[in-house]
């Protein structure tokens, strides 16, 4: 089902909203500049944090906690063993063996999606015509339907929501790990429930609907095959782990996160057993991944800003839309250029900070070779000018 809605904004409120969005693309190149300057140190800090730890760590077995070790960094791997049982008190679900148990709830809702089509008018107004449709899905989260913009699809609240549970703690060996640290790297597999386990479900959560149980999830509905807005489907999961490997400061028999000298906190973890370089080496690389997609996500940022900064333009010039739509189309490549300028600006001089010797030397070898190309070519350039 869904309805059609036309509206129709004139110039004056479109000047009013592109003065607005001058504000909000001012504050967006602050913060996304502010963000790749940030990034960069992130970065080196979080470099050199590593090679130092990568420099340092000692790989101990973990059948013997030394008390030599208090304080350095350890490298510790094998068996897991779960200390206690992750539980949901409120449901009364246990996942024995377990390092972790998710409880998963989904309502029945009603969802909206939207698609608007705009067209210039001569005067520089804009008419907008935006179909609203509305479907029924299985949600995690709940959908507020106050903002619906057509009435009769209203959801009702969600009466119990996700939850996550660990272990206190596990042991590899004679040695302590946090129990969420643990539950984090283990394997995620569903928990069938039984017929009983979905009517006490549904008596300690108070849905009020009867329960049935389909693809081990407890679905409560008066009739499953055709659910009812509101109607409520709960499974669980359970996160097992036979082995893993830890990089930390050794605290008495436990493993907490190392400080290394620049104050970075250095705690690695992966599943089965790996030895320290490789663990180092994959930090690397979440390292690298990471500054990359802040790098992107800052230059993308600038690049919405100046587009918003330059909006104004394309709205001034709409008064004939054919002009308009070219000038937005140069206002957008100008934006672009503009974030090709500031934003590898920014992080240059980022580098030159953080990083003085490397920015140097890149800077040097630069200057070389536009220097040798240069040269290169006043030599051909000679000759040809050369009398004969």
């Amino acid at each position: 089902m869904s309805f059609t809605e036309t509206t129709t904004t004139s110039w004056f409120s479109r000047l009013k909203g592109a003065l607005v969005r001058i504000v909000i693309g001012l504050i967006l190149l602050v913060a996304c500049i502010w963000l790749l300057f940030w990034n960069e140190g992130r970065s080196v800090k979080t470099y050199r944090a590593l090679v130092e730890g990568a420099g340092l760590v000692v790989s101990v077995d973990n059948g013997r906690v030394d008390p030599a070790n208090d304080g350095r960094l350890v490298h510790v791997s094998g068996p897991v063993k779960p200390i206690g049982i992750p539980e949901d008190n409120v449901l009364g679900i246990a996942a024995d063996g377990a390092a972790g148990l998710g409880r998963v709830v989904e309502m029945y809702q009603w969802v909206e999606t939207s698609r608007s089509e705009t067209r210039k008018q001569l005067g520089g107004g804009e008419e907008t015509v935006t179909t609203y449709s509305y479907s029924k899905e299985w949600k995690r989260d709940a959908v507020n339907s106050s903002s619906f913009r057509q009435s009769g699809h209203e959801n009702p609240q969600k009466p119990i929501d996700d939850a996550s549970f660990f272990v206190p703690s596990a042991t590899i060996g004679t040695f302590s790990v946090d129990g969420r640290a643990v539950a984090r790297l283990g394997d995620e597999r569903p928990i069938p429930l039984t017929g009983s386990e979905a009517n006490r479900l549904g008596e300690k959560a108070a849905l009020g609907k009867p329960a049935s149980v389909v693809g081990g999830q407890a679905i409560f509905s008066y009739n499953p095959q055709n659910p009812e807005i509101g109607d409520i489907r709960i499974s669980f999961t359970r996160s097992d782990i036979d082995s893993a490997s830890f990089v930390g400061a050794q605290r008495g028999a436990g493993l907490v996160p190392y400080t290394a000298s620049n104050g970075r906190a250095l705690f690695l973890s992966e599943a089965g057993l790996v030895d320290a370089p490789a663990m180092f080496d994959a930090a690397q690389s979440e390292n690298t991944v990471i500054t990359w997609l802040v790098r992107a996500g800052g230059l993308i940022g600038l690049f919405i800003g100046f587009v918003f900064i330059l909006s104004i333009l394309g709205v001034i010039a709409d008064l004939v839309p054919f002009i308009g739509s070219l000038v937005r189309f140069g206002t957008t490549a100008i934006a672009l250029i503009f974030t090709l300028l500031i934003g590898p600006t920014v992080i240059a001089i980022a580098w030159i900070t953080y990083r003085p010797l490397i920015a140097i030397a890149v800077l040097a070898a630069g200057i070389a070779l536009a220097a040798g190309i240069l040269y290169l070519r006043r030599g051909k350039a000679a000759p040809a000018a050369a009398p004969a």
